[in-house]
């Protein structure tokens, strides 16, 4: 049989190419995650996960990052923080991650998703004197600027967004309403946004008083909203399945105070990340006029 030493010299550089093509992927991994673990899911685009030491809270927290594989070059991406409801990577009520991969949003939208946790109940509240309880500052002063140290999005306002429901979702308005300045948008749903007293849903640990839960509490916030949220439609509120009566009061405050809303009342759906609510408000998040 004849050989063909010049085809033979391409099979072996073609080898070698994606060999060295490998090298530099795994060492770009490594490099972005330093010690901590890159997850391949089933889903073609990678959770990049990492385990986060923050002065704010009782222990290490996880951050995870689903960014999406077809992206500009020059063109920073927009971040969608996706709230816990619950602590650390606890998933009774559901998977935000799975919410965003089942339907493959992030590719479908082009954003990056960064899901957070929090070592203790998460209400996005720092607590008047326990140093490890700092939620609020856990996600304005570790999160964030790990993400936009290491991950190509945008780092102002424009570029960042929240998302959440049930107790997320008061933490999404508590969150915006309380920095204006560091937030487009944020999108609650089926949330009990109209509570007014501490010691409810686990919240009284978190808060340790009621003194200091009226420094977060959405109601007094909407109150002294400033005029950019009656200019543009900033706060998004879509279906439910526990909290529409809370909803409503929220909708007559916001009528009072002529602040402007996004909102959806409906359909009810059962009260789990998964259960199909999470596109539209992607999608409200990213347009408000979406029809």
């Amino acid at each position: 049989m004849s050989t063909r030493p010049g085809a033979d010299r391409k099979v072996v550089g073609f080898v070698i190419t994606h060999f060295l093509r490998s090298l530099l992927l795994t060492a770009f991994v490594l490099q972005l995650n330093g010690l901590v673990r890159a997850e391949e899911p089933e889903q073609s685009t990678p959770v990049i996960t990492h385990q986060l030491e923050s002065p704010f809270q009782a222990g290490p927290t996880t951050l995870r990052i689903v960014i999406p594989t077809q992206r500009s070059a020059t063109q920073p991406l927009m971040t969608i923080y996706m709230l816990p409801v619950e602590a650390g990577l606890e998933s009774r009520y559901g998977d935000p991650v799975k919410a965003v991969l089942n339907q493959k949003l992030h590719e479908k939208y082009s954003v990056l998703f960064a899901f957070p946790t929090f070592t203790a109940l998460p209400w996005y509240a720092d607590h008047p004197t326990d140093k490890t309880i700092q939620q609020e500052s856990h996600l304005l002063k570790t999160v964030i600027p790990f993400v936009e140290q290491h991950y190509p999005v945008g780092q102002d306002a424009d570029h960042r967004y929240l998302l959440g429901y049930s107790k997320s979702g008061w933490g999404a308005w508590s969150l915006i309403l309380r920095n204006p300045h560091l937030f487009a948008r944020a999108s609650a749903w089926d949330a009990p946004l109209a509570m007014t007293k501490i010691g409810r849903y686990g919240n009284g640990p978190i808060f340790g008083t009621q003194e200091n839960f009226e420094h977060y509490c959405v109601t007094n916030l909407l109150s002294s909203a400033p005029d950019s949220f009656r200019k543009e439609p900033r706060l998004i509120l879509t279906g439910y399945e526990n909290f529409r009566d809370q909803h409503l009061q929220i909708l007559a405050i916001l009528s009072e105070q002529k602040i402007q809303l996004t909102y959806r009342d409906g359909p009810i759906r059962k009260h789990h990340w998964e259960s199909g609510w999470v596109e539209e408000a992607v999608q409200l998040l990213l347009d408000p006029h979406h029809q």
